[in-house]
């Protein structure tokens, strides 16, 4: 019998992160999860291995791994400024898939956003854009890029914009297209384990829609 594969989760405090984690805990497929944090998850587990990395250097090591899940992304109003946005946003993933491709990962699972564009005008999408095309480059056997809607769940903090968003998908959500639609962030958990196991082998960019039943 093979050994069980070791998964890595960046991002593992954040949203969806957590809930890939908790997924990765039960799947018999997975033999150990390595959570990057920036703090400790309050859970422990035979499984689980909870490490503090420093960013910005964590490019210049090797992490062993088979899968990755990089569950990373904030905001400019929680970070303040573009460049912070863009070290969170960018280069902490570009890090982490450099890391984990030269520890011999096989699967990259990268969650970025809807409308991700490196050409896009808007700040955001653009720099999620850019995150996808760099992680393209660095060479993984098979790459997952998921980009999700509105993202809904168990947020630990209040942002405003995503209630009144809430409000307004729950209302009129019948009104928008599939491709549009808020999503539960433990569908995009599940989408995100579903793809990671596929004996499919490529680059594959899967929009909202495609979560909703992944």
């Amino acid at each position: 019998m093979s050994r069980g594969k070791t998964a890595v989760v960046a991002g593992a405090t954040g949203l969806i992160g957590q809930q890939v984690v908790a997924l990765l805990l039960r799947d018999e497929r997975y033999a150990r999860v390595l959570a990057f944090v920036r703090k400790p998850l309050p859970i422990t587990h035979a499984k689980l291995e909870q490490r503090v990395v420093d960013w910005k250097t964590l490019g210049d090591e090797a992490v062993a791994c088979d899968h990755v899940f990089c569950c990373l992304g904030t905001t400019i109003r929680k970070v303040k400024t573009k460049e912070a946005f863009r070290e969170v946003d960018f280069t902490y993933p570009v890090n982490l898939a450099k890391a984990t491709h030269a520890g011999g990962a096989t699967c990259f699972v990268l969650v970025s956003a809807l409308g991700a564009d490196a050409r896009a005008s808007v700040f955001y999408n653009r720099v999620k854009g850019e995150a996808e095309e760099a992680i393209k480059q660095i060479g993984f056997p098979t790459l997952h890029v998921l980009q999700p809607s509105l993202l809904l769940g168990p947020r630990q903090e209040y942002r405003s914009g995503e209630a009144a968003a809430k409000w307004f998908f729950k209302v009129f959500g019948f009104l928008i297209p599939p491709k549009y639609k808020a999503i539960e962030s433990a569908k995009v958990a599940r989408a995100a384990l579903n793809y990671a196991n596929s004996t499919s082998h490529g680059t594959f960019v899967h929009p909202s829609a495609d979560m909703q039943s992944a």
